[in-house]
C-alpha cells in the first residue's frame, strides 16, 4: 500500500511531462465525447465524478495519517484547498437551481480550472515519494478539468451566467479556508503540521517565489490579497474567454 518510487519523478521530468500529455489527450477524447450529450446526463456524469472525489479524498486522508505523517495528526491535508472546492461542487450541483447552480458551474469551469492547472504545471507538492499518493493527486487534477469540460458543454446550452454570484463564492470559500487556518495554528502551532488552506494562512510568507516577495516586502496581509487577486483575475479573463467562444444552443432534456 505505501510503495515508494525509487527516485521520485521531478517536475518537468519526463513521466511529468508524459502525464501532461496524457492529461491533453483525455481532454480532447472528453470534449469529442459530450459534444451531442444532453444537460441532464452531464448534470448526472458531473455528480458521479463528484462522489468519486469524495471517496478517493477519503482513502487519501485515511493514507496520509497512515502513511505520511505515521498516525501524528496533522491539517496540511484538510480538504479545503481551492483544488479541494471542485469534489464539493460537482457533487451537489444536480441538486441545485437557477442561479446558484450556474454560480457553481461558472466556478468549476473557471476557478476550479485555473486550480488545476496551476497545480498541473506547478506540482512540487504533488511530487510524493509514495505512489499511489502521487498517481491520486495527478488523477484528481485530470478529473477537476473534465469537469471544467462538463460545465462548460452545459452552460453552452443557457443564457450567459455572470460572473460576481461566482466571485462571491469563491471570496466565501476563502473566508472559511482562513478561518481553518486561523483555528489550525491555535491548536497546532507547528508550520509543519498545520494547515494552509488556499495559501493563505496570515501567520507565514507564501511559500511561491514571485507572493513571499511580496510578503516580505508589503507584509502577509497585503501578499493574502494580492495572490486571492490574481487567482480572481485568471478566472475572470477566463470567464471572458470562455464567453467570447460561448454559442447559446438549445437545451436538449433527457
Amino acid at each position: 500500500m505505501d510503495r515508494t518510487f525509487a527516485v521520485t519523478p521531478l517536475p518537468y521530468g519526463a513521466v511529468h511531462l508524459l502525464i501532461l500529455l496524457g492529461i491533453a489527450a483525455i481532454l480532447v477524447v472528453c470534449a469529442l465525447a459530450i459534444r451531442k450529450a444532453d444537460e441532464r446526463r452531464l448534470l448526472r456524469l458531473l455528480c458521479v465524478l463528484g462522489v468519486c472525489m469524495l471517496v478517493a479524498e477519503v482513502w487519501k486522508q485515511w493514507f496520509v495519517m497512515r502513511f505520511v505523517y505515521r498516525d501524528t495528526p496533522s491539517m496540511w491535508f484538510f480538504p479545503w484547498q481551492l483544488c479541494s472546492m471542485a469534489m464539493y461542487c460537482s457533487a451537489i450541483v444536480p441538486f441545485l437551481k437557477g442561479r446558484m447552480q450556474d454560480a457553481v458551474l461558472v466556478f468549476l469551469c473557471t476557478f476550479s480550472v485555473i486550480g488545476a492547472v496551476f497545480a498541473l504545471l506547478f506540482p512540487e507538492d504533488m511530487m510524493r515519494p509514495q505512489i499511489l499518493l502521487f498517481v491520486h493527486s495527478f488523477l484528481y487534477h485530470a478529473v477537476m478539468l473534465i469537469e471544467g469540460l462538463l460545465a462548460l458543454r452545459i452552460l453552452k446550452g443557457r443564457r450567459k451566467a455572470p460572473f460576481w454570484p461566482v466571485l462571491v463564492l469563491y471570496l466565501c470559500m476563502a473566508a472559511v479556508a482562513e478561518l481553518i487556518n486561523v483555528l489550525s495554528h491555535w491548536i497546532i502551532r507547528d508550520i509543519h503540521y498545520e494547515s494552509n488552506m488556499f495559501y493563505i494562512t496570515p501567520f507565514y510568507p507564501s511559500t511561491q517565489p514571485v507572493f513571499r516577495l511580496i510578503a516580505q516586502r508589503a507584509g502577509i496581509p497585503v501578499e493574502i490579497l494580492v495572490y486571492l487577486g490574481v487567482i480572481a483575475l485568471a478566472a475572470y479573463l477566463l470567464y471572458l474567454l470562455e464567453s467570447l467562444l460561448h454559442q447559446k444552443e438549445p437545451s436538449r432534456q433527457a
